[in-house]
């Protein structure tokens, strides 16, 4: 396993996505996993939001617009 970085493939802040990225599991079954511990047990919002503080995006130099065109399938 690599570092555990933010993904650019985003729904709110890639924080799903990373950890999907790093386990090697679909982002959508993360993203489903988190918002029932969201929902749930309530700790969900909480680490969502310290992971978006402490992990770092990935790519981060690549600005707003080439992200959007990359997600969008634009060249």
């Amino acid at each position: 396993m690599g570092k555990l970085y933010r993904s650019n493939d985003r729904v709110l802040a890639g924080v799903c996505a990373g950890v999907a990225e790093h386990l090697n599991l679909e982002a959508k079954l993360v993203r489903i996993i988190w918002l029932l511990c969201a929902v749930f047990a309530g700790f969900g919002v909480i680490l969502y939001i310290i992971l978006w503080i402490i992990m770092p995006q990935k790519n981060a130099a690549q600005n707003y617009t080439e992200r959007m065109n990359d997600r969008l399938g634009r060249k």
